[in-house]
């Protein structure tokens, strides 16, 4: 059995990574619907707690306001990515007039981005909860402890990200850095939870052929490309729709980043089925080896079917949130598919679950 400071530490960690997945639903719908700006500063909303539900109740010439406070961050942002040797990138920030364009207060857009930072804020304090318990960790492996407490640091990070993405005015690329490193924190409470499990119990770790472990490690890797230029597809989308280009129109333009994202979605496919129809033959078929791979086939059906939909029916707002939800969890599934697809450690004296 595990002791009680080691069961709180596997449930709030457990917690944590499903809320850090209901942070990243929360995303994909702000994402989807344009509701990024809906709140035109950082933390608070419209410099309120609580925001406001009707225009009558926004603050006097916040406009101009929030304006100048977008332009004075973003110039700070500028000098910080140039002192990283990327000029080019700040010079966009210092050239980019749609920075500064006001959005028109929108109530439905404004709560979706409200109850979005919420998710935020809760899956912080989890967080914050995740790394005081892993201490208990300290003394049989600090790694736990340590990851713990730099996932903490990371998600700090993330959020004075979530405030640049708000005062750059959605720059893709900034999005685009603010999604891969939500999946970067979804793996590291993974990791650490996977330590915590096998510390306990290492009998599920049943690997009689390193092939296995290849062949996810590739397709996480192709899989986490694919998201890349996914995120790159979304960005030309975005700057389509800003061109006032008709939705009907909207795949057929984007071009090669398209095309070589639906490429390796099939190459995904193909080795998720490949090594599905591979364990299923194999000695681990009832293990949780197996099932892991089955959720993996699941999830890439559906985001195959829900990229299907984006592509015929013209880019559909709920189809673009699944297949960003989808490809999170796939991310998930498979990280921890290749960590499961080890060999017991010899020495380590397996205990009861």
């Amino acid at each position: 059995m595990y002791p009680a400071a080691e069961k709180r530490f596997l449930r709030i960690n457990k917690i944590t990574i499903i809320v850090l997945f209901l942070v990243i639903t929360a995303g994909g719908i702000v994402r989807s619907t344009g509701s990024g700006m809906g709140c035109p500063d950082w933390p608070k909303c419209f410099n309120r707690i609580i925001p406001p539900t009707d225009v009558s109740q926004l603050p006097q010439g916040y406009e101009q306001h929030y304006v100048e406070g977008r332009i004075k961050k973003n110039e700070r942002f500028a000098k910080l990515i140039e002192a990283f040797g990327y000029s080019h990138l700040a010079d966009q920030i210092h050239h980019d007039e749609t920075i500064v364009e006001h959005e028109e207060f929108n109530a439905a857009k404004t709560w979706t981005e409200y109850i979005n930072r919420l998710t935020g804020v809760l899956a912080g304090f989890c967080m914050l909860f995740t790394a005081i318990y892993s201490f208990t960790y300290w003394k049989k492996k600090k790694a736990i402890a340590i990851w713990s407490v730099l996932n903490l640091i990371v998600v700090v990070i993330q959020a004075w990200l979530g405030s640049i993405v708000v005062s750059t005015n959605l720059t893709p690329w900034v999005i685009t850095i603010h999604m891969l490193l939500a999946l970067v924190i979804v793996c590291i409470a993974i990791q650490t939870y996977y330590w915590a499990i096998k510390l306990r119990n290492n009998q599920f770790l049943k690997n009689t052929d390193r092939s296995f472990t290849w062949i996810t490690l590739i397709s996480l890797v192709i899989l986490v490309v694919q998201v890349v230029f996914g995120t790159d597809v979304r960005e030309i989308i975005d700057h389509l729709n800003q061109q006032g280009v008709q939705r009907s129109e909207w795949i057929d333009s984007i071009g090669l980043p398209y095309h070589t994202h639906r490429i390796l979605a099939y190459v995904t496919l193909a080795l998720v089925v490949f090594l599905y129809f591979k364990l299923r033959s194999s000695v681990l078929v009832n293990t949780v080896q197996f099932k892991y791979a089955k959720i993996s086939l699941i999830l890439v059906c559906i985001q195959m079917l829900s990229g299907i939909i984006l592509a015929r029916f013209h880019v559909p707002a709920v189809a673009q949130t699944v297949h960003l939800v989808v490809a999170s969890l796939l991310v998930g599934a498979q990280y921890y598919l290749l960590l499961i697809l080890n060999k017991p450690e010899s020495g380590l004296t397996p205990k009861a679950v």
